[in-house]
C-alpha cells in the first residue's frame, strides 16, 4: 500500500529512508495519474519491507512538488539515501516502474 506523504512529512519518510522509496507524485484531477494510481500501489504491496512506495499530491504539498521541480504529473522518483537516483514522467506499464525500482535495491 502507497503511503500518503505531505510536505511535513517527507524529509522524515522519504529523505532519511533505510530502503529505496518510490514517490509518486499525483493529483486528484490528473487523469494518467488515476491510471498510474492502482500500479503504485500493487508495487508498495509487493516491495513492502524492500522499499517505500509513497505518494505526494502536488495540489496539497506544493513546496515538496516545486523543492523537485514537478511540472509534469504523474512524475515518480526514486529516492535512495535520500537522493534521486532516477525518474520517469507520465503513465508507463508496471514493469518500466519495476524495473527502475528494482535496479537501486
Amino acid at each position: 500500500m502507497a503511503l500518503e506523504v505531505t510536505d511535513a512529512t517527507f524529509e522524515e519518510v522519504v529523505l532519511k529512508s533505510e530502503v529505496p522509496v518510490l514517490v509518486d507524485f499525483w493529483a486528484v484531477w490528473c487523469g494518467p495519474c488515476r491510471m498510474v494510481g492502482p500500479i503504485v500501489e500493487e508495487i508498495g504491496n509487493e516491495y513492502q519491507g524492500k522499499a517505500k512506495v509513497v505518494k505526494v499530491d502536488v495540489d496539497s504539498n506544493v513546496g515538496t512538488a516545486s523543492q523537485f521541480g514537478i511540472r509534469n504529473i504523474p512524475t515518480l522518483l526514486f529516492f535512495k539515501g535520500g537522493q534521486v537516483v532516477d525518474k520517469q514522467v507520465g503513465a508507463v506499464p508496471k514493469q518500466v516502474l519495476v524495473n527502475k525500482l528494482e535496479a537501486i535495491l
